[in-house]
């Protein structure tokens, strides 16, 4: 038997789930049809509009999910309450990045009205929550010295050799791969990267080869194996810096590869390399220190030689105005959960310092899609390894990645990011310079020695 107070709480519920309804038909669907479902705590479920099939399923896990979502509204409010478990998303997670998008269309007045019946909803919390897990940065002192740049780094690669290891491949890139045929492997893929990038260069046997930001190591094995670079990688990590020792000890390259943990800042006590390279870390300088990244690397390197400058770039664009930054203010997120002190910049900004410091640039190339084609590749493979991340590291960090690499590759397929390789010449008197033509860097050099 029903007894009165059961009967209240499941009047009270009903109306609550009627208030969620409402909220999230004036939230999605008045404004244009969505093509994805919404389900609720209690197993009500919104079909999509406008598809036949859904291409993914918001599911809010509690009654308060909204008032957590979108109070206050931002990037960093649904980010967070992604890693709570407040809502989940099932099915492609790609489509779910453009979830917020149609927000910025209310008006503010309309979003105050839709902020009323919010905060009208019950404080509750997902069942699934939990304070266990990886939690924000806290970091202190100036951003970009020395000592918080390395707790950065700490931060965010002591998530774990193995952890990394669940989704970049065998070649342990973090960074965009090089797809010289459509459907290639990601390993394939990587490999590429990493040839093309010794062709640009155009390393020869016995050259001094700097690798800024070296991480796991795979340059520079590849290029102290197939190139005969005597090759010096730098990192911060020091599980990095393990890692790349011992993949560097099993090839036997200890004679002419090496890594050291050491700050860019702080490569006086070597002679000049003949060739350095840098993939995906001039993105965590900062932008007021760009200055000192090029004028270090340009000291490091000898009269006539190269430098390849590979990271990601901000689209230069029209900025957005006051109600859409306080939804769209993009990297909040990533600043908290990822990449502390992360910072892009114009790829036309980058240039002009690299310039200014003394620096010719050879050449320029755009490897955009490269990098959604990686992103996706990286989600999926987390995706299929999702219960040997909660294994190793927990559900948060599962989460943060999943979400932060599906939020990037939309951001490069929109072109709201880009990531560009630079070839820089320092030049002096008499140099001749780089050949004339590219023709050299699509005859691949694979396996010359042994």
């Amino acid at each position: 038997m029903t007894t009165s107070t059961e009967l209240k709480d499941l009047g009270s519920n009903r109306r609550d789930v009627e208030k969620a309804l409402k909220l999230i038909q004036r939230l999605f669907y008045d404004r244009s049809p969505r093509g994805f479902a919404v389900r609720l705590w209690d197993g009500t479920e919104v079909p999509p509009e406008g598809e036949p099939k859904s291409r993914f399923t918001l599911v809010l896990t509690h009654l308060g999910a909204l008032r957590r979502m979108f109070i206050p509204p931002g990037e960093l409010s649904m980010g967070e309450a992604y890693l709570r478990g407040d809502f989940d998303l099932e099915g492609d997670i790609f489509a779910a990045m453009d979830l917020a998008e149609g927000l910025t269309d209310f008006t503010l007045g309309e979003w105050i009205g839709i902020t009323r019946k919010i905060l009208a909803l019950p404080r509750t919390r997902s069942p699934h929550s939990s304070a266990q897990g990886r939690g924000a940065a806290q970091l202190r002192g100036t951003p970009h010295t020395p000592e918080r740049d390395r707790a950065a780094v700490t931060y965010h690669y002591d998530t774990g050799n193995e952890f990394f290891g669940l989704f970049l491949g065998q070649w342990m890139a973090y960074s965009c791969a090089y797809f010289e045929e459509p459907e290639a492997a990601l390993d394939d893929a990587q490999e590429a990267k990493l040839d093309y990038i010794c062709r640009k260069l155009r390393l020869q046997p016995g050259e001094r080869l700097l690798d800024i930001g070296c991480g796991w190591g795979g340059l520079v094995v590849y290029a102290a194996e197939n190139y005969g670079t005597d090759v010096t990688g730098i990192t911060l990590s020091e599980p990095q810096a393990d890692y790349g020792r011992r993949w560097i000890k099993r090839a036997g390259l200890e004679e002419r590869a090496r890594i050291e943990v050491l700050d860019y800042r702080d490569l006086q006590s070597f002679d000049p390399f003949d060739k350095i390279v840098s993939v995906g870390m001039f993105e965590h300088v900062g932008r007021v220190h760009l200055p000192d990244y090029f004028s270090a690397a340009y000291r490091a390197l000898r009269p006539g030689g190269l430098f390849l400058n590979h990271g990601i770039a901000r689209q230069q664009a029209p900025q957005p105005n006051r109600w859409e930054r306080a939804f769209l203010q993009r990297g909040k997120f990533g600043q908290r959960y990822v990449f502390p002190d992360g910072e892009l910049v114009p790829i036309s900004d980058a240039l002009s310092i690299a310039e200014r410091v003394g620096f010719e640039v050879r050449d320029l190339e755009s490897l955009r899609e490269h990098y959604a084609r990686t992103l996706r590749i990286w989600v999926r493979n987390l995706e299929t390894r999702h219960s040997d991340a909660v294994r190793i590291k927990d559900e948060r960090t599962y989460r943060t990645w999943r979400l932060f690499m599906a939020a990037a590759a939309r951001g490069f397929e929109r072109a709201r990011t880009n990531v560009f390789q630079a070839l820089l010449l320092k030049s002096h008197t008499g140099s001749v310079g780089p050949p004339s033509t590219r023709a050299d860097w699509y005859r691949p050099k694979r396996k010359e020695i042994q």
